[in-house]
């Protein structure tokens, strides 16, 4: 299968869900992005890499990094290579002593560990046809948001405008899934999109 380029390109939080946060990865050089939910200790984590910012003390990631670097392990790439009931699965390609290792990875730690090596992120068509969400116009500016990158995350979810979705048709789901992504609360657009995706199903 080919691999498909993948970048964060921002990190959205849900007011509707507490502590719901989703790092945002779109296709490089595409219009369709994929959001995968995360926790606050990740999202705080990808973004004080993606600012460069240096904690008083060593982050858990940042440990991990160090721990690599003193070895000469090199990560190369991370591969999100598996969604499984809607659960991404993800490995860390890795380069020690002319071997590749092939390190399992919640995707969450694997995005933290790949801002701070400054490495390419992939994913499969497969993988990306199923989660991914398609953008309409491309975005004028594609690189993480100021707001993002310090750990600042923006506040989507403005307006309760899906108070059921169960109630919705199918029409008025796919107009709300637009509505919520020119808002950038990527979290309710994961619902919407799975509540689209299951009618078609059936």
């Amino acid at each position: 299968m080919d691999k498909i380029e993948l970048e964060i390109v921002a990190l959205s939080h849900s007011i509707t869900q507490t502590h719901s946060y989703a790092v945002v990865l779109g296709e490089v050089d595409g219009l369709r992005r994929l959001p995968i939910v995360i926790g606050g200790f990740e999202a705080q984590a990808i973004a004080v890499a993606l600012e460069r910012m240096q904690p008083s003390r060593p982050l858990t990631h940042d440990l991990f990094a160090n721990f690599m670097t003193t070895f000469g392990i090199e990560l190369t790439e991370v591969m999100i290579y598996k969604l499984e009931e809607g659960i991404f699965f993800s490995k860390l390609i890795c380069h020690h002593e002319n071997e590749t290792v092939e390190i399992d990875s919640r995707t969450s730690d694997a995005l933290a560990m790949a801002v701070r090596f400054n490495c390419k992120i992939y994913t499969y068509e497969n993988i990306l046809e199923t989660a991914g969400l398609y953008l309409e116009q491309p975005e004028t500016n594609v690189e993480p948001t100021a707001e993002a990158k310090s750990g600042k995350v923006p506040v989507s979810g403005k307006g309760n405008i899906d108070s059921n979705i169960k109630n919705m048709s199918l029409d008025e789901l796919n107009n709300l899934l637009q509505k919520v992504l020119d808002q950038e609360d990527y979290v309710r657009a994961i619902n919407i999109r799975d509540e689209i995706k299951s009618r078609k199903k059936n």
